[in-house]
């Protein structure tokens, strides 16, 4: 078991040849006792979940509120115009993390990586990930092993909570757990996949939860485009041999003290930022009444 990003690079250089996802599985069944085919087969179903979310979440159709929905095909249709301004790749998964969590808002079903209001980093970054790298399935697995080795130390030492440390503890957390898993997969080693964490983290500290009308939909669904984007800079920096000057342990105790330190206001109480707006407010009067 492993309590810091520190130690979990070390057991996994030390102990298991530098795979992270061998690790994970490992910890896996020390903190169940679950088998190791049983936890590839649940980690089979969350892969397939998240591919279907994508997929799904491309229709133009809009939620419930009327607040969400048809953002990710107007992108897809931009990209297959072929004059973006952007990298393929880096809007493709832009475009993939709306459309799961478009999905979600249209009470579709997601993986909750780490979160349902961040669901769609992880799946998003993934799947760009496969036609970039062309991984094998064993390697998509390995992915979201990696990145949940990466979250159990955030989740642990920080929060993955909203309601307790903000959008950066949802959002940050999914983009940097998104953001190792993919340098590993490009290649790096377990400690450039911890610097891309300080990336991450250290560029979303104090991002505050401010749903409209108390939805998982506005600015939710496009902040998670904005995290999986993140997520794909950090990685490229880190394989680059960028360090961060702060070690990345203390960068998250610093983003649980930043989401401590934040007003209850803007923590999914949608009773502050975007929420408290005018156009917020009456958003939330149309959709809930007075």
């Amino acid at each position: 078991m492993f309590y810091s990003i520190k130690e979990l690079v070390q057991q996994a250089e030390l102990d298991f040849q530098g795979n992270v996802a061998e690790l994970m599985i490992t910890t896996e069944f020390e903190l169940t006792g679950r088998e190791r085919e049983e936890v590839i087969l649940l980690m089979e179903r969350n892969l397939e979940v998240m591919k279907a979310s994508v997929e799904l979440g491309l229709s133009e159709k809009k939620s419930r509120s009327g607040l969400t929905g048809g953002d990710a095909a107007k992108l897809d249709h931009y990209i297959k115009k072929g004059k973006t301004l952007s990298d393929f790749t880096v809007l493709s998964a832009a475009r993939n993390a709306i459309a799961v969590n478009e999905h979600n808002a249209k009470m579709g079903l997601v993986c909750a990586t780490p979160t349902a209001g961040s669901a769609g980093c992880l799946p998003a970054v993934l799947t760009a990930a496969i036609q970039k790298l062309d991984l094998t399935h064993e390697q998509q697995l390995d992915f979201l092993f990696a990145a949940g080795a990466f979250g159990l130390v955030i989740a642990n030492n920080a929060s993955i909570s909203g309601a307790e440390g903000g959008c950066q503890a949802e959002v940050g957390s999914a983009s940097a757990m998104s953001a190792a898993a993919l340098t590993l997969a490009a290649g790096g080693t377990p400690y450039q996949a911890s610097q891309a964490i300080a990336f991450v983290i250290k560029n979303m500290l104090g991002l505050i939860c401010d749903p409209v009308a108390g939805l998982v939909e506005v600015p939710c669904v496009k902040r998670n485009a904005m995290g999986a984007s993140f997520a794909f800079i950090a990685a490229d920096m880190a394989l680059a041999g960028i360090e961060s000057k702060i070690p990345v342990d203390e960068v998250i105790d610093a983003m649980y003290q930043v989401g401590s330190s934040l007003p209850t206001a803007f923590r999914e109480t949608a009773e502050g930022g975007l929420a408290a707006t005018p156009t917020g407010r009456r958003l939330q009067k149309e959709i809930f009444g007075e």
